[in-house]
């Protein structure tokens, strides 16, 4: 599977005026930009956030009711800065708060992924991969370092008896019934 397709799917986007580019950018941290100036008010953030889509070429646009415009993203539109615990084992549910206090849970329509981003500075620091789950029709967050690490807490060795979940030797966790490969033991 390559990388645009473990995104997830993607919405389609109108035919709506095009105006180019918005001069928008989300920062890999998450910080939305305006012009080059962050954009401090949480609101006018998450009303952008509201509107914003990725195509099928993984452009990401701001679309309103009566026009559209491309703006940067850096890495993942999103920042997954906290992880919530409830349960154990196959029963277990992992949620995920983003940047702007929305809250995801891992499961079957919101899988986590693990990118191989050997370009970016975080993943050459920690000689890791770069953990992500999808928030909603292909907009992924990144998860912060900190929230991997409590992720990685988690981490059980894959079933052996359940076919197209994980190859031998797999580790990762489990959320609303669904294993997600996180890596290979050691």
């Amino acid at each position: 599977m390559s990388a645009d397709q473990s995104r997830g799917p993607t919405k389609e986007i109108p035919a709506f005026p095009t105006l180019g580019d918005f001069d928008i950018r989300i920062a890999r941290d998450g910080t939305w930009f305006h012009e080059g100036r962050p954009i401090r008010r949480l609101p006018l953030v998450k009303l952008f956030a509201t509107v914003l889509r990725r195509d099928d070429e993984g452009v990401y646009w701001l679309q309103t009711p009566v026009e559209k415009g491309r703006i940067l993203v850096e890495d993942a539109p999103f920042v997954a800065v906290e992880l919530s615990v409830k349960g154990s084992g196959r029963d277990q549910s992992l949620c995920f708060r983003t940047n702007l206090g929305d809250w995801v849970e891992a499961d079957a329509e919101h899988p986590l992924r693990l990118g191989d981003d050997t370009k970016s500075p975080e993943s050459a620091e920690s000689g890791g991969p770069n953990p992500y789950i999808l928030v909603r029709e292909g907009l992924e967050a990144r998860i912060l370092r900190p929230v991997y690490y409590h992720l990685a807490d988690l981490v059980v060795a894959a079933p052996v008896k359940l076919p197209g979940c994980a190859p031998a030797g797999s580790l990762g966790v489990w959320s609303k019934g669904v294993f997600f490969p996180l890596g290979k033991a050691a």
